[in-house]
């Protein structure tokens, strides 16, 4: 098939990683894929890139731009695109509009969060109004399908479930040898036990309620360290925050990093703190570096985390509760290990990369009824 991902950008962050990889998979089983970019191309086209799969940026400026809907069509037309699967509110509606009168066989949109606007606003009344010219509508996750089909964001008949895959080949588990890498590149003792974290610093990861649960920890634990990885707008807040709760020298700002796997490969213990999430890749990267985690109960987290299972559960925003999780994580190795093999178990069946594409073939193929 002629296929047309169409995004707002391929900068770093689990929407664009999901997007390369699904591209990727694609490409391998003989497809002929391209991506739009709504705005710029953002620092992972490169991957793509590499593989010769053409990634083009509109470029849109601020407001209406019909020299970047000119843009998108005419890319949409030259690639003969057959399917085109959008990703998000604003990418969508731009592209449908790009698209009108083309005679696009499918079109399918990916929603990958919950949905930050708890109002509807201009995006959702924007994205209802293109769902007209919409074959299908994708959630990542069950609690984000059911919260957009009760706001109205999306009509049930039109909506189904296709989770978060990601690439397992070559994915170790965390080992003592990659353990010791990581406490030489943050400068600790080797018997410092690592508590990680990955992720945009925004207000929606919530790494400021991790950091004052780190000091609860840091206070039973004087052996720990806390790690970010990532970069975003709350950089400079955050490290203000540890701070102020006294951590800052065991706090570790890594920034956005390539060797994410390595990283997890060397962390103890795996921490989400989000108040918000869709379905989180990295707790699906955790799992697969067998990692014990400790996440929010929120979004979709409960479909990848399940309590004393594959991880621990705890409410959001409460920085308490999160610290006496990753405590009794901390001081029961033997349980540790055993979830952190539960987890890797659970994303070798469920969330591999080809169980997601097989899923976006179906839908392809405009085969709704047999997605969940």
């Amino acid at each position: 098939m002629n296929i047309t991902h169409f995004v707002e950008n391929l900068n770093r962050g689990g929407l664009e990683r999901m997007v390369i990889d699904l591209v990727k998979e694609q490409h391998r089983q003989g497809h002929k894929v391209q991506v739009v970019c709504l705005f710029e191309r953002g620092a992972l086209a490169w991957e793509l890139d590499a593989l010769g799969i053409p990634v083009s940026a509109c470029d849109k400026r601020r407001g209406f731009d019909l020299r970047a809907l000119g843009r998108a069509r005419q890319l949409l037309a030259s690639h003969y695109t057959e399917v085109l699967h959008t990703h998000n509110a604003v990418a969508h509606y731009q592209a449908v509009l790009a698209s009108a009168g083309m005679g696009i066989r499918q079109v399918v949109n990916t929603r990958h969060g919950m949905g930050a606007q708890r109002k509807p606003g201009r995006r959702e009344w924007l994205f209802r109004r293109a769902l007209g010219a919409t074959d299908a509508v994708v959630a990542v996750c069950e609690a984000a399908r059911f919260d957009a089909v009760q706001r109205g964001i999306a009509p049930a008949g039109k909506t189904c479930v296709v989770p978060n895959g990601i690439v397992l080949d070559g994915f170790d588990v965390a080992s003592d040898a990659m353990h010791e890498r990581l406490t030489r590149l943050i400068r600790v003792p080797t018997g410092t036990r690592i508590i990680g974290s990955v992720g945009r610093l925004n207000w929606a990861k919530d790494q400021a309620g991790l950091i004052r649960a780190f000091r609860i920890v840091r206070h039973a634990r004087p052996d720990t360290a806390l790690v970010l990885v990532g970069d975003g707008e709350l950089r400079e807040t955050l490290r203000a925050c540890a701070f102020d709760e006294g951590v800052a020298g065991c706090v570790y700002f890594l920034g956005d990093r390539d060797d994410v796997r390595e990283l997890l490969q060397g962390f103890d213990l795996f921490a989400l703190s989000s108040v918000t999430e869709g379905y989180s890749m990295a707790l699906l990267e955790a799992c697969a570096a067998g990692l014990p985690i400790v996440a929010t109960d929120v979004g979709g987290n409960a479909e990848i985390v399940r309590d004393d299972a594959t991880g621990r559960l705890v409410p959001p925003c409460d920085p308490p509760a999160l610290a006496n999780a990753i405590l009794e994580l901390l001081h029961a190795s033997h349980r540790a290990s055993r979830l952190g093999l539960a987890a890797r178990a659970w994303v070798e069946t469920n969330g591999s990369l080809q169980a997601m594409a097989a899923r976006y073939g179906q839908l392809y193929f405009g085969d709704l009824e047999t997605v969940p």
